[in-house]
């Protein structure tokens, strides 16, 4: 069923940002250090096993594809917002090297672009319609 793909990313999310407090714990960061990324990482690894072992349904991954489609823009919107903030708050030189990131990330497109060469096209998607 649906509601238990929204199960499994609710856990992830909860264990990731877990995770992400008790690493910025230990770095002495008052903020949750990657619990976002910990999160999805669980999400990939746990779905992926359970589609191995043939114990995710089909239906069941409608429901992690669905969430995890709405989950990702909105975390990546919450957390540009964020990082703007504190590099505004952080002085010239954060902005500066924040500018520079981005710069360089377009810069390099075209050039993992063109790693792996062109290979067999993606089969199509399975559309989870049994079951």
């Amino acid at each position: 069923m649906v509601i238990y793909g929204v199960a499994l990313l609710a856990g992830c999310f909860l264990a990731g940002m877990f995770l992400g407090d008790v690493l910025g714990v230990v770095l002495g960061v008052q903020a949750n250090v990657g619990g976002v990324g910990i999160a999805m990482l669980f999400l990939i690894l746990i779905s992926d096993a359970l589609i191995k072992r043939g114990r995710l349904k089909p239906v069941t991954r409608q429901g992690v594809v669905f969430w995890s489609a709405i989950y990702i823009p909105v975390i990546v919107a919450m957390a540009a917002r964020q990082n703007v903030v504190a590099a505004l708050d952080g002085g010239l030189m954060a902005f500066v090297a924040g500018t520079l990131a981005v710069v360089a990330c377009f810069l390099l497109v075209p050039v993992i672009s063109r790693i792996g060469g062109s290979g067999e096209p993606l089969p199509p998607p399975d559309r989870g319609d049994e079951g």
